[in-house]
This record gives structure tokens, sequence and C-alpha cells, in this order.
């Protein structure tokens, strides 16, 4: 079950698809995120990954 890596709370895999980085890892879901930022974060996320 995917679940964020920064608050361990569970994600959908359809999430992960789209927030996740290149090895499948979610760095801010909605609860510990603000929605607005939530695609910047993860793409600079899995850049530096």
């Amino acid at each position: 079950m995917p679940s964020c890596e920064h608050c361990g709370t569970h994600v959908s895999e359809r999430f992960v698809q789209v927030f996740g980085d290149k090895r499948g890892r979610v760095h801010a879901c909605p609860n510990c995120s603000a929605n607005a930022g939530i695609a910047e974060v993860a793409k600079e996320r899995a850049q530096n990954a």
C-alpha cells in the first residue's frame, strides 16, 4: 500500500503515478503539503532523487 514518505499517510496508486518520483515514492501528500504547491514539490524532489 503506497504511503507518503513524509507523514506515512496512505495515498492511492493514481496519486503515486501523478505525484510520485521515478522510484514511486511520494514525498508530499495532501495531508502534509499545501494542495496548491504539491505538483511543484513532487517535481522538485523527483529531480533531486
